[in-house]
């Protein structure tokens, strides 16, 4: 058992973690869920020793190996199999020894050793995690060099896995896969024989692969019985609960209180409401529970333009004269959303690419409305950033033109308020981060929307925010992720991307999940036979008809924010007036005209700001997801 007491954790003057406590059952898998910055990392390095707590203490049982998600991709001209097989030093230790040992005790010591390890198999068992993670038989046999960052860092989680720790400490796992090797991963985790703590905001992993889930959440930790949904269902039923017991409380707590205060001075009730004050005195108050606060986001609405807004015919792309995908004859419509599936290295970021027009292709002909804007998010745009700025002002050089104001808004529709928007770059988050390029690639009202691994980075609330604005949005959306429960929120048609071909992919997540781990083209039988694809559809289409629905509420929303944006142009154009000083002294007529209509304007101004304001919550209260009833 993995047994955390009473631990506190501070940085600075901030409290992480104060006095939490929990215990974890050999062979549990655990998710470990929270905000970004609550401390989920930290509780990791906690436990393998790397940080120190200032009290409390951290149990782990001696015959314990424990093992973490490397921050660091290995590197050198060894094979990638050998790679992963190195990550566990005692079997390297043991085979090197086995190639020079002479002493016959030795060598049967090494030996029986080596049969506990099931040596025989470890290239094997390396082989068939590294397959899992994207890497074919072929690409197994090249040297670790020869690969990218991101591709070096699935070789450290297959080392990890490989190494089968007693305690497996997983760092969001997914960061560096695609949506293929995840659905793998989630398979793999299912059966993993150790203890599994894992950090992840990826709402399927934790429905799929964990049995209890660890809510770390105003320094204290909580654990729940079964997955994320379940998790956040029970969650939702015991502040209801504790709601209501505060209330009564509350109630009470001011019947005795008045109690006493009318006869605290009468000598025949003076005892009996001390009585009372002591029984104020012990009870103790539950505290109303502060939610951290909500994100939410708006892509902005683009101008309707006649469709397609794209169109393929025959396309050829690739790099270097060497095509990646060929004959390409597809087109995007209005209202288009559609995720891109296939494996990395298949060409999906290249199709995107294409799209976005940071690629030309290679052959064919590609036609498109010519006032179609386009906004694209590339997996590793966040390397353009210029840390030494703040948001506004990294937004103020892509539009030069726009004023401040206008920014200002832009930014806050994303979450940006007037601290954050001043923050440098630098010190935001890595989902603060993510946002602010949502609102660098919206700013211009782009038609289509082109989403390369929007997810990573955001934490679950975050994900569910981009979701509905996804959703609310009027244009086309066209994306990749590595989050199915993202992608069955937001798409209703699927292109699958291999073997130097797209083509439409006639089923949904789940039929795809099946596919990749061995049903093959069953997705076809299986939606035939009455399984839930169904309803996946129907969920899909009841999402097109909302963002139908809302279409009217966010064109009066666009209109009142255009009307605000109009006033505040007219004031500052009537101070500016006001502030020549040869007004005061020759025109004073004109004076009291200018104050007259400033006051005028002034006044619409803030009831237009009250309108726009009121459309806002109207708008937010449209987009939070309906309460699930209860069955208690």
């Amino acid at each position: 058992m993995l047994n955390i007491s009473n631990i506190t954790y501070r940085i600075g003057a901030r409290v992480l973690l104060d006095e939490a406590s929990v215990a974890i059952n050999q062979g549990h898998r655990v998710g470990l869920v929270g905000r970004n910055g609550t401390g989920k990392t930290t509780l990791l390095k906690l436990i393998t020793g790397e940080l120190s707590p200032a009290g409390g203490e951290i149990d782990i049982p001696k015959r314990w190996s424990v093992g973490i998600t490397s921050q660091e991709a290995p590197n050198g001209l060894k094979s990638l199999v050998d790679t992963v097989i190195s990550f566990d030093r005692e079997l390297t230790s043991l085979l090197a020894e086995a190639e020079t040992a002479t002493d016959p005790t030795r060598i049967g010591a090494i030996h029986m050793r080596l049969a506990d390890k099931d040596a025989h198999t470890a290239n094997a068992r390396a082989a068939v995690i590294l397959a899992g993670l994207g890497f074919d038989e072929a690409a197994q046999q090249k040297p670790c060099n020869d690969y990218s960052g991101g591709w070096r860092m699935r070789v450290a989680l297959a080392g990890l896995l490989f190494t089968q720790p007693d305690l497996l400490l997983l760092d969001e796992p997914t960061n560096h896969l695609d949506l293929e090797a995840t659905i793998w991963l989630e398979d793999y985790l299912k059966t993993y024989p150790g203890t599994i703590l894992i950090v992840s905001h990826d709402r399927e992993l934790l429905n799929r692969s964990v049995e209890e889930i660890l809510h770390l959440e105003n320094a204290k930790m909580t654990l729940y019985r079964g997955g994320y949904d379940k998790f956040q269902e029970t969650r939702r039923m015991r502040l209801e609960q504790n709601e209501k017991q505060r209330e009564k409380q509350t109630k009470r707590r001011a019947e005795i209180q008045s109690f006493v205060d009318r006869f605290r001075a009468k000598a025949t009730k003076a005892k009996q409401a001390q009585s009372r004050l002591k029984m104020l005195e012990k009870m103790q108050p539950i505290e109303e529970h502060q939610e951290e606060g909500s994100i939410s986001f708006m892509f902005p609405e683009p101008e309707q333009l006649s469709p397609p807004l794209y169109n393929m015919d025959r396309v050829a792309l690739g790099y270097n004269g060497k095509p990646v995908l060929s004959n390409l004859s597809l087109r995007l419509d209005t209202d288009d959303r559609i995720a891109l599936l296939g494996a990395n290295g298949n060409g999906k970021s290249t199709l995107i690419k294409l799209l976005a027009g940071k690629l030309e292709q290679m052959g064919g002909e590609v036609s498109k409305s010519g006032k179609l804007r386009v906004g694209y998010f590339a997996q590793h745009q966040s390397e353009e950033l210029d840390m030494s700025i703040t948001p506004i002002q990294q937004l103020q050089r892509l539009r030069p033109q726009d004023s401040e104001q206008a920014l200002r808004r832009h930014l806050g529709r994303f979450g940006f308020g007037q601290q954050k928007a001043l923050t440098k770059i630098s010190s935001l988050s890595g989902g603060e981060k993510a946002r602010l390029l949502f609102a660098l690639m919206t700013v211009t009202k782009p038609h289509i929307l082109l989403l390369d691994e929007p997810t990573n980075h955001l934490d679950m609330d975050s994900r569910q925010a981009l979701a509905e604005a996804i959703n609310a949005f009027e244009g086309t959306v066209v994306i990749i992720s590595h989050d199915p429960h993202v992608l069955e929120l937001t798409v209703d048609r699927f292109w699958l991307v291999e073997g130097g071909k797209v083509r439409p992919f006639d089923g949904d997540m789940e039929d795809y999940r099946n596919h990749l781990l061995g049903g093959g083209s069953s997705f076809k039988v299986s939606r035939d036979n009455g399984g839930n694809g169904g309803d996946k559809k129907d969920a899909r289409r009841q999402a097109a008809a909302n963002r139908n629905a809302l279409g009217p509420l966010k064109k009066l929303l666009t209109a009142a924010e255009k009307h605000v944006a109009t006033l505040e142009s007219e004031r500052t154009k009537i101070k500016a007036t006001m502030a020549d000083p040869k007004l005061y002294s020759k025109d004073i007529g004109k004076l009291l005209d200018l104050q007259k209509a400033l006051g005028q304007v002034e006044k619409t101004l803030a009831t237009a700001e009250n309108e726009w304001i009121s459309l806002q919550e109207e708008w937010e209260r449209a987009q939070a997801p309906e309460p699930q009833a209860s069955n208690g």
